[in-house]
């Protein structure tokens, strides 16, 4: 298990620290469940205690009785096949064993509508922080990026001074997913928003462009607390936020669906939200009402004899021409 930590994810991968941080956790809950089933103390566990059926009776304590969601019983899943892919190639002669583990399907589960805020659910959020403040003129520019942005949290959190350009061709650059690098234009308003706050901030390039009271980096919990925070004060003169959950994933929801209502294409929706492949952008276009509407438009309906073109009479559209 460490050389899967240092040799495959950390030297040879290089993965995230938050993927090597997600399934730290997740072999952290697997050994803590082997041990109370087994007796045994994690560091004299052996591969061949860490059999199929052991695996499956932790997925389904994941979901039973921790309250795990299908998604997050699929992820626990992941990291643990890839600690026995790797290790595949260093115990070959637990083939049969690790192959039984391998086969262990990811759960299906049902996809839900997307959820995304209208334009007045959109002003109402906005309108949520007490701009007297200086807690609420930051939160104010960060609930602005981020809808307008379809940045991550951690992408939020993240950002540094230097990482706003508001001269010509203005932009934000941040650092997403998977190390990319990418630049998302700034539109007048947020350009003007973002410069006053840059002065009131006034901070050094490398320091945090929404820090916390205490000058450090905001944590995403922090965010996600915040966005629920004004999507509760939004609720009140929003009614139609009344029992929804908004998170900073739902803001990130609504700046796709802006730029879709806007008719951009999807492959420019991928670039703009740092996605690896456009398929994971086809959920945008399931949600888009108005394409399936327009879609509707061109149909017959059906108790509607279909009719065949007939051209009108010469003279006739020779005088309705003039």
């Amino acid at each position: 298990m460490e050389a899967f930590f240092t040799e495959r994810l950390m030297a040879q991968r290089r993965v995230s620290p938050r993927t090597i941080a997600a399934y730290r956790d997740t072999l952290r809950l697997l050994v803590t469940f082997v041990q109370r089933r087994t007796s045994k103390a994690p560091s004299n566990l052996d591969l061949a205690d860490l059999d199929a059926p052991l695996i499956g009776d932790f997925l389904t304590y994941l979901e039973q009785e921790r309250g795990n969601s299908v998604r997050t019983r699929n992820a626990r899943l992941a990291g643990i096949h890839s600690l026995f892919s790797f290790a595949a190639l260093r115990h070959p002669e637990h083939a049969a064993l690790i192959g039984r583990v391998l086969a262990i399907p990811p759960k299906r589960f049902e996809r839900s509508v997307l959820f995304f805020l209208a334009n007045d659910e959109i002003e109402a959020l906005l309108a949520s922080p007490d701009r007297s403040t200086w807690i609420g003129r930051r939160d104010h520019a960060l609930l602005v990026v981020a809808i307008q942005g379809g940045l991550r949290v951690s992408e939020l959190v993240g950002l540094r001074c230097s990482d706003v350009i508001l001269s010509a061709g203005a932009h934000v650059r941040c650092h997403g997913k998977g190390r990319k690098e990418r630049v998302t234009p700034l539109t007048a308003q947020t350009v003007a928003m973002l410069r006053g706050w840059i002065a009131e901030r006034a901070g050094v390039p490398t320091d945090p462009l929404f820090p916390s009271r205490r000058g450090g980096s905001l944590s995403s919990d922090a965010v996600e607390w915040a966005v629920t925070k004004y999507a509760a004060v939004a609720a009140q003169r929003c009614p139609s936020l009344r029992g929804r959950r908004v998170t900073p994933h739902v803001l990130r929801h609504t700046t796709a669906m802006l730029l879709r209502e806007a008719g951009v294409d999807m492959s420019v929706i991928a670039l703009w939200l740092g996605h690896e492949s456009i398929e994971s952008t086809q959920i945008y276009l399931h949600a888009d009402l108005a394409v399936k509407e327009r879609a509707l438009a061109r149909i017959a309906p059906i108790d509607v004899k279909p009719g065949r073109f007939r051209p009108s009479d010469m003279l006739l559209a020779f005088l309705d021409g003039l």
